[in-house]
């Protein structure tokens, strides 16, 4: 083991504290992000401007970050368009529709952050990683990384793709979306407005899978019912059955009450009895760390899946049994191809929390760990006698991770799910241009980028330890990718400006058999809906217009390009860092 950091690294108040930003080179797609984000770690920037971003210091050297649109795409609209984003965020409505938000280059930015933590990190611990690349295709990939596995499994969808789905609108014109993880809340919720039971029944299962499907085709009698109702009534049935329900925000309320908050808080404690590892000869950046992960669905999962492909032993906490999710169809050599899209290369250990010996098998395993990491709900760590402060006296140099839905910074927050926080925070007004009624996408696009910031805090956080030797809490949360997605948008509602882009924006133009996009900005000059997707694409080409084919079928992705097939056969997409 190295010697502990030095008394002059010890004095670093932040992750990058006390090491210099400078940029140099023509623009990338997530300058000003990764800018911003390492400015907020600590990094003092001189004032350059550039698409390659470099943290140096005396003590660690030279990492350089830079982010590109990748092979084919131009832009935001054409990587959308060729990773398949435009396709499922346009289920619900039927046809393939752009987010109007930069998604694609918002999670390459904070990828790219990623990659310069870790590289970084290798550093401090004798690596010589000097440069990592991220492409905002494979930023588009990663984030359409469950939908493309379901494409490629061995069997069917279990739910309807099929258009339609959330959020709902009383008779009174209230706009909300409805929450609940639990069927019989389900039904409780709508026997209180007197709906069908048929209805009822029917509608459970596409609701359920919404989160996996990106639709959900439920029968129009419950939208009918919900319309025959006043917002007053829908509160009350939610408030008699446990359901959560949440009317859209506009962004003019979000940046009236937006607080500032970094998108993750890092909390470092009093130094711990820590020793820095040396670097392995592995080309990974974290060979030699070890991630213990209790996480459920998407958003903890992910951010352990991303240490995980940077190098690090991840060890999942599972229930008796197993994860339940392991099982959710559709499934490659008999295990869920969404699960593997989030989990492949995981070991697994079964540990039933509600047993005080597991509990205590659970802080042993903890004492031997560099990070652990949940997202169970708030205040179920303190009763387990897992948090923070009991994990610490296991392992005083753990580095404690948290990822939640609103971080404790809403009082009186509905429940923290993905598309209550889109309702909730004006993302649903951000990703529709002009012209469209606001609606959070059926996407999973929070717990995605939830899950890329934290695992940009767990890195951070790390580097941390590595740099002062103290221990680190690290918070992060869907309300801070919310926040970060609509950052833009918000900026521009706070100074009275109109937040959305214009009507038509990012919408794909029909072909005779297909779909094209053209770059964002871009006017097409004649109707292409005689023209073959080839046609027309030659045709824009010959006259400079940069277009893509828009990918409708997710399949297609597999048939060529980087997609390859893990041990089960299932789709995995590239990693997204290059390093050097």
């Amino acid at each position: 083991m190295a010697t502990p950091a030095t008394p002059a690294i010890a004095r670093a108040a932040a992750p990058l504290g006390g090491l210099r930003l400078e940029g140099s080179g023509p623009p990338g797609p997530a300058d000003s992000l990764v800018s911003e984000h390492l400015r907020l770690l600590g990094a003092e920037s001189d004032g350059s401007f550039g698409g390659r971003l470099t943290v140096t210091g005396r003590d660690i050297g030279g990492v350089t970050a830079r982010t590109t649109w990748g092979e084919t795409a131009t832009d935001e609209a054409t990587v959308q368009a060729a990773t398949g984003i435009m396709a499922v965020h346009g289920r619900r409505e039927g046809t393939p529709c752009g987010l109007a938000v930069d998604y694609a280059a918002t999670a390459a930015g904070v990828l790219a952050v990623q990659g310069l933590l870790a590289g970084l990190l290798a550093r401090a611990r004798g690596g010589h990683v000097t440069q990592v690349e991220v492409s905002a295709e494979r930023a588009g990939l990663l984030a359409v990384s469950q939908y493309l596995a379901a494409a490629g499994a061995e069997e069917g969808e279990a739910a309807e793709l099929a258009p339609g789905g959330p959020p709902f609108t009383s008779d009174d014109g209230t706009v909300f979306e409805l929450e609940t993880l639990d069927p019989g809340v389900w039904a409780s919720f709508w026997r209180a407005l007197d709906a069908p039971e048929e209805s009822i029944r029917r509608g459970w299962r596409p609701f359920q899978f919404r989160y996996a499907t990106a639709c959900a085709p439920f029968p129009q009698a419950l939208h009918e019912k919900v319309r025959a109702n006043s917002w007053e009534r829908i509160r009350h049935a939610a408030e008699l059955s446990g359901a959560d329900v949440c009317p859209l925000r506009s962004l003019a309320e979000r940046a009236a009450e937006y607080d500032g908050a970094a998108p993750w808080e890092l909390s470092p404690h009093d130094a711990a009895a820590y020793t820095s590892g040396r670097a392995t000869d592995d080309d990974l950046p974290l060979a030699g760390f070890t991630v213990l992960e209790a996480g459920r669905r998407i958003q903890a999962p992910l951010a352990a899946h991303l240490l995980g492909l940077l190098g690090a032993e991840v060890i999942r906490i599972e229930p008796p049994g197993g994860d339940p999710l392991r099982g959710m169809p559709p499934a490659c050599s008999g295990v869920s191809a969404r699960w593997l899209a989030l989990n492949r290369g995981k070991k697994a250990v079964e540990v039933d929390i509600k047993s005080a010996a597991d509990r205590e098998g659970l802080r042993e395993m903890a004492a031997g760990a560099d990070v652990f990491l949940h997202n169970w709900a708030p205040g179920k760590a303190a009763q387990l006698g897992l948090d923070h402060e009991h994990l610490a006296l296991a392992n005083p140099a753990l580095v404690y991770a948290y990822t939640s839905g609103w971080a404790d910074r809403l009082p009186g927050a509905p429940m923290g799910t993905d598309f209550v926080v889109q309702a909730r925070t004006g993302v649903g007004e951000a990703v529709r241009a002009a012209g469209e009624p606001p609606a959070p996408s059926l996407m999973t696009l929070l717990d995605v980028l939830g899950g890329l910031l934290g695992a940009e805090a767990i890195l951070a956080g790390l580097l941390l330890r590595e740099r002062t030797g103290q221990r680190v809490r690290v918070d992060s949360s869907l309300l801070g990718a919310a926040d970060v997605l609509t950052a833009p948008n918000r900026a521009r509602a706070a100074q009275g400006l109109d937040p959305r882009c214009p009507a038509g924006f990012r919408r794909p133009l029909r072909t005779a058999e297909g779909w094209i996009a053209l770059a964002d900005h871009a006017a097409i000059p004649y109707d292409v809906g005689d023209l073959s997707t080839g046609q027309a694409l030659e045709r824009l080409r010959d006259r400079g217009l940069a277009a893509v084919p828009v990918v409708t079928d997710l399949a297609d992705l597999l048939s060529s390009g980087p997609i390859s097939r893990d041990a089960h056969g299932a789709p995995a997409v590239p990693d997204p860092w290059s390093f050097a």
